[in-house]
Parts: structure tokens; sequence; C-alpha cells
């Protein structure tokens, strides 16, 4: 009888956990690339970078924006968001077919079926002043069509 309550307890416990929390994980490696590699980085759920690529373990489920900044250049900031992924959407129809409700509102109360985007997050800072952090001046008229001369 104890066998028989032990092997029900497992197999109660085992549905309870959904497919996508445990082939995935609650976190995801976001990875942060930005230049000048001397910029302050930061985001706004309190994490900071102190090198570049900086790859911070961040809740699956957890959107966030990440700010460079550098005196005498443009502070450009991104916003990585989430979405539901291939593999986690696997998981979560594994959860229909095995671990049932239960299991599928564990992946979503986690987040264990999304991924952060973007992933990397590539930063690219610009000096003040600069033509690449002005708009594009749009010419006064139209280029007259070059005729080839004899």
């Amino acid at each position: 009888m104890k066998i028989i309550r032990t092997i029900s307890l497992c197999l109660l416990a085992g549905s309870t956990v959904g497919c996508a929390t445990v082939t995935r994980g609650t976190t995801e490696d976001v990875v942060i690339n930005y230049q000048p590699s001397d910029a302050n980085v930061s985001t706004d759920i309190g994490y900071a970078c102190k090198a570049s690529p900086c790859v911070l373990n961040i809740e699956r489920k957890k959107a966030f924006t990440v700010t460079a900044s550098k005196p005498g250049y443009e502070t450009k900031s991104v916003y990585v968001g989430t979405k539901v992924a291939g593999q986690g959407a696997a998981g979560l129809a594994g959860n229909i077919l095995i671990g049932g409700v239960v299991g599928a509102g564990v992946d979503v109360a986690t987040g264990a079926a999304r991924d952060h985007t973007p992933n990397p997050v590539n930063i690219q800072l610009v000096p003040k002043g600069s033509q690449r952090s002005t708009p594009a001046a749009k010419p006064n008229s139209p280029s007259a069509p070059s005729v080839p001369v004899s």
C-alpha cells in the first residue's frame, strides 16, 4: 500500500509542474552589446553592466528597458519585451497532452513559455552633434537626371 501511495504522490507532484518550466526554466540570459564599451548601462529593473558584452539572467516574464549613456553621447534606450517562443509553445502543448491545465497555468505564471526580444540587445551610442544623431536633411529639389556629354 505504501508503494501505491508513493507512486500516486510522485505522479501528482509531477502533474503540477509545467513542461516549459521544467525544460526551459523560468529565467533567460539576455546579452547586451554596447559601444563605446565604457558607457554606463543599466536597466529599469535594477541591473547594471560593467563590460560589453554583458549577460544578465532575467526572469522570462519580465519586460524591461536598457539605457546606455556616456558624457558627450546621445543617451539611448531599448525596450526588451517578451513573447511566446516556439519552444515555449511546445512546452504549453506538452501540458495539454501530459500536464493538463495545472501545468499550463504554472508555465503561464512563471513565464517559462516566453523569450525576451530583442536578444541580443545591440546599442551603438552616437556622439552629440554628429550627423548620425540628427535626422537626415531632405534635398531642396529633386536632382536633375544626368545627361551624357559628347
